[in-house]
């Protein structure tokens, strides 16, 4: 975890690249029917950011990093990037996941996930993230505008509701050769 790693003028310019995408409510991934909607799992808004060399890059950076110190793993810099909304008005969260389709016949699969705290902490309550299987990130650190956490997409992890304002993150996958 690299704690307010993003300075605020990159934050800034993060919001004007994702300004003029619409919205999409979020879904999840249904093994029996592929893509859906179930805000008793995840209830938020998201935004896709297609072919942005800037964000990749950056946070290409990082995942390189994270991957050397830690993972070692099979991984380029192909991948999606998501900006993230949870909103307490509409009880913003997403319950445990994974991020990796393990029913999937690509020959990729997601290998890093990331994400970046957009939001200042002071501007919502609520919608901490957490791991269930290791140690999850400390809470007032990972609250820090900028913070950027790297980890394996396989862990499951949350966002527990928002009860007030709104969080904004970024969330990015990195891809590699399938898991064997």
């Amino acid at each position: 975890m690299w704690v307010g790693a993003l300075n605020p003028k990159v934050i800034d310019k993060i919001a004007s690249i994702t300004k003029d995408i619409p919205y999409e409510k979020a879904k999840i991934f249904n093994e029996q029917t592929g893509d859906e909607q179930n805000e008793e799992v995840r209830r938020s808004q998201v935004k896709w950011l297609t072919d942005d060399a800037f964000v990749r890059g950056l946070l290409w950076g990082y995942v390189q990093e994270a991957n050397r110190i830690a993972f070692g793993f099979d991984v380029q810099p192909v991948g999606h990037i998501q900006y993230t909304e949870y909103d307490a008005e509409n009880k913003g969260h997403y319950d445990w996941h994974h991020d990796i389709d393990w029913t999937g016949n690509a020959a990729y699969d997601r290998k890093l996930s990331v994400t970046v705290q957009l939001s200042d902490p002071n501007d919502y309550e609520g919608g901490a993230f957490e791991f269930s299987e290791t140690n999850s990130p400390n809470e007032n650190a990972s609250r820090n505008r900028g913070t950027i956490i790297v980890f394996p997409s396989y862990l499951k992890h949350r966002v527990l509701p928002v009860t007030f304002g709104n969080r904004k993150s970024l969330v990015a996958w990195f891809e590699g050769p399938r898991w064997r």
